[in-house]
């Protein structure tokens, strides 16, 4: 009796649907790991523009909220934000924007919360990359595509319950937005504590 051999291996259609099987699964990884490391990136850059948002946001909470300019003579005897007798000498803090020349880098600095409301800073400037700054004007480096709006408002009434008066109270929302269109937005709020203490 003679026995038929049985060639044994794999034919040709085998091997290509092995190599098609094969290079789907390759792409579907490769396409997973880029999706991976562009979300590990996100809460970097999420972080940072907290970090940038809340620094300023407490920058901003720690100015003076008077009815006068702070570098007024009845500063601390002021009764409304107008200037005449017995209220604010020269300058009136009722505007909603710095006074005149003061910007947020001295020798003019911002003094009070409300001359905050419409600054901005913005990391894509092409003549200055860093130009989100620090408090001294100092340029952080490695900031660039960030941007920062900040905008000051008088309160709702009822907004805070606790405030029977809207005027004595400012909301301050600081909105940061980071490179792949990552936003972060805080709120927060400056109350006056005394009508005259700065």
């Amino acid at each position: 009796m003679s026995r038929k051999a049985r060639a044994s291996g794999l034919s040709l259609i085998e091997v290509v649907v092995f190599i098609v099987v094969l290079g789907v699964g390759f792409a579907g990884m490769l396409i997973l790991y880029n999706q991976v490391t562009r979300s590990s990136i996100d809460p970097i850059v999420r972080k940072q523009a907290l970090a940038i948002a809340s620094s300023l946001l407490e920058e901003i909470e720690l100015r003076p909220f008077t009815y006068c300019d702070p570098d007024d003579a009845n500063v601390l005897t002021a009764t409304a934000p107008i200037v005449g007798v017995g209220n604010c000498a020269t300058v009136a803090e009722s505007a909603m924007a710095p006074e005149g020349g003061e910007t947020r880098y001295g020798p003019n600095f911002y003094d009070n919360v409300n001359d905050y409301n419409g600054f901005a800073m913005a990391g894509s400037n092409p003549v200055d990359p860093n130009s989100i700054r620090d408090l001294t004007n100092a340029p952080i480096s490695g900031l660039n595509g960030y941007t920062v709006a900040v905008v000051v408002t008088p309160i709702a009434g009822g907004e805070l319950l606790d405030v029977a008066d809207p005027a004595a109270a400012l909301r301050i929302t600081v909105t940061v937005t980071a490179p792949a269109g990552v936003t972060v937005s805080l709120q927060g709020y400056r109350l006056r504590y005394a009508p005259n203490s700065p």
